[in-house]
């Protein structure tokens, strides 16, 4: 009885945008990445990998300079798109039908992942999305699709690139269903993660697959112990994660329109540079401090600690822990004055110290990224503010209940923060779990966290979190879409 209305030539429409569009998005999505990982090796000399997650052996005055000169630079050139041609309006203003201009969008795409690589402190995920959607947008010139399928279509497409450049298709998905169309209906789902597995499978092909973050110092599974570590860092991430989305919609709000924006940015580049030369994991897009909240292990190499957890020499060579102890510079220098050479109970307090440092300088710097004038996502910097709040409290945490790693605690923080500075619970929950690729028994701890945590957060945050409209109203993209 239902198939008989049904639209078989609208169907096939989309089938084929999900997988002609989608594998377009997927090469777009591919080659963002590949470029920066070319413009991280002109500015600071590495390429991000398993194995270098961040520019700990870049010297510190190569990383100071880089991250100035990208964003002096980008500066520049934003400053003319942005007065002397035509504005790029954010994904949500598209999907609501706004046009995005073909150049103007590449430019301002491209400028996002060179600041990125540059250093500057902000995520890359909005540059994919952007060009999903334009992508989407000519597309359906292209096959005259209507203007209820023209939104559908670029809202999906958008969640593509975003799955395509991380690898995530359930991210992805969710975030057009859940962000920008807010509809959960099983034609958004269904073309959303035809769209977004298609891209994130093409990318695959074009930049490789790898684990983004490492996470394998984590214990063996669940315990009741860590459900309730669960309730705890879902409550606290809540607030903090809050508190970062209202500065990040506060620093989005005052950014320069005018000239103020030459001088602005090179200062916050300047500034990123300066914090950079002694904490150098506060560059990127949040790689490298959200590994550190992973990498967090107490036990010797090889060893397993008290959960059963255990560390490989790979992996602990890789730990931005090691590779901030074992430089040359003035990063390793004070860390080395503290003893971190040497970590275990007794020098608790020093990863204490360390990770509040990362964790107050990385949402510092990013907002102030923002502030300046920058264009950019807070999606990464979002799991590296809750991988290492949630490494802080699982130090604490496992001195009392030593059955419980400190990775799992890192996990658990990471997409309870994550949800609530984005007010997207199923997105952040998939994109930390598919990042991460963590062992589906986690789901459980992860989504009571994440629960919680979009519960205090919408409780902080005042009745628009808590009741959205069906259709959300357009907004900035480093802050409603993130």
């Amino acid at each position: 009885m239902v198939g008989r209305n049904v639209d078989w030539r609208r169907v096939g429409w989309l089938a084929a945008a999900a997988l002609l569009l989608g594998a377009v998005i997927g090469v777009g999505a591919g080659l963002l990445t590949l470029l920066l990982y070319g413009v991280e090796h002109v500015m600071l000399g590495y390429v991000e990998g398993p194995s270098m997650p961040g520019p700990f052996a870049v010297p510190w005055i190569r990383r100071a300079a880089a991250v100035t000169a990208g964003l002096a630079v980008a500066a520049v050139i934003w400053y003319l798109l942005r007065n002397r041609t035509t504005t790029v309006p954010s994904v949500k203003k598209a999907v609501a039908g706004e046009r995005m201009p073909w150049w103007q969008t590449v430019v301002h795409v491209v400028l996002q992942i060179f600041i990125v690589g540059s250093g500057a402190s902000i995520g890359r995920e909005v540059a994919p999305r952007e060009l999903g959607a334009m992508l989407a947008q000519r597309f359906c010139d292209m096959f005259h699709l209507e203007r209820a399928d023209r939104r559908m279509v670029v809202a999906v497409a958008a969640g593509a690139g975003l799955g395509g450049v991380y690898d995530a298709p359930l991210a992805g998905m969710f975030f057009a269903a859940e962000i920008l169309l807010a509809d959960i209906s099983i034609e958004a789902i269904a073309f959303g993660l035809g769209m977004s597995a298609t891209a994130a499978y093409v990318a695959a092909l074009i930049k490789g697959h790898h684990t983004f973050y490492d996470i394998t110092a984590m214990q063996p599974g669940e315990t009741p112990s860590l459900m309730a570590f669960a309730l705890l860092c879902g409550a606290v991430c809540g607030m903090a994660g809050a508190l970062f989305r209202r500065g990040s919609q506060w620093a989005e709000s005052h950014k320069p329109g005018g000239l103020a924006l030459l001088w602005q940015m090179p200062l916050a580049g300047a500034l990123t540079g300066a914090v950079a030369i002694a904490v150098p994991q506060v560059m990127g897009n949040g790689r490298a401090a959200a590994q550190l909240g992973f990498s967090t292990f107490l036990g010797g190499t090889g060893g397993p600690s008290p959960s059963g957890a255990t560390q490989s020499a790979q992996s602990a060579a890789a730990s931005p822990w090691t590779l901030l102890a074992n430089g040359d510079d003035a990063a390793s220098g004070w860390l080395r004055g503290l003893g971190l050479p040497h970590l275990g109970l007794p020098h608790l307090g020093v990863m204490l110290a360390v990770l509040a440092i990362t964790f107050a300088v990385k949402a510092i710097v990013t907002l102030l990224t923002i502030r300046s004038g920058a264009s950019g996502g807070v999606l990464q910097p979002g799991i590296a503010l809750g991988a290492t709040l949630g490494a802080m409290l699982g130090l604490l945490w496992t001195l009392a209940f030593p059955v419980d790693s400190v990775t799992a605690c890192a996990l658990v923080g990471a997409a309870a923060l994550l949800s609530a500075s984005q007010q997207a619970p199923l997105m952040a929950m998939c994109l930390v779990m598919e990042l991460t690729e963590a062992p589906i028994a986690f789901f459980v701890p992860v989504g009571l966290a994440v629960a919680t945590s979009a519960f205090v957060s919408s409780w902080m945050l005042g009745g628009t979190a808590r009741r959205r409209p069906a259709v959300r109203p357009a907004s900035s993209d480093s802050v409603s879409e993130k």
